[in-house]
């Protein structure tokens, strides 16, 4: 897996400050999509164990209050090996930091892929579904268009439907 970039202490992606990794490979190709560069699969870094480490170091910075990792793409579940040990370490190793991701997929196609479903799991927050430029909508808040939806992944599998995250 190769990333196109890491953005350390973002405010834009995710509630608080956080750290944002950004995949390279996506199959969606949306119209309208602000990330396209990111869709080649081989643009940018290679993903490697030493950079995997520093995500982990730089979620536990003393210094800093982080609140969590956002994963972006490209498509991040197109990566679900890798990212879900990601995802498993950030779990055992940062204690209190929240995961948030943004995929095209939505949650009920998450849920029927058992290597998807793993990663999924994981996570605080899920941002699900394509961007739509037809229903772009620049008001909302953490999602491209009104099709996509803020899902919190703990309290909708517990209750076995879609809660949405409160803003």
């Amino acid at each position: 897996m190769n990333y196109a970039d890491y953005k350390k202490f973002d405010f834009l992606n995710g509630t608080g400050i956080r750290h944002s990794l950004f995949v390279s490979g996506c199959h969606f190709h949306c119209k309208g999509c602000w990330n396209a560069v990111a869709w080649n699969p081989k643009f940018g870094k290679p993903y490697t164990d030493e950079f995997e480490n520093q995500i982990i170091a730089d979620l536990n910075q003393p210094d800093i209050r982080i609140q969590g990792l956002s994963l972006l793409g490209g498509e991040p579940f197109d990566h679900p090996a890798t990212l879900t040990r990601l995802v498993q370490r950030v779990r055992r190793e940062c204690k209190g930091k929240d995961i948030w991701c943004w995929t095209g997929f939505t949650f009920e196609e998450l849920l029927e892929d058992p290597g998807r479903r793993n990663m999924l799991d994981g996570l605080d927050v899920l941002v699900d579904g394509q961007f739509d430029l037809a229903k772009r909508n620049l008001k909302l808040k953490f999602r491209g268009s009104s099709n996509q939806r803020v899902i919190n992944v703990k309290e909708s599998l517990e209750q076995q439907k879609i809660v949405l995250q409160l803003q």
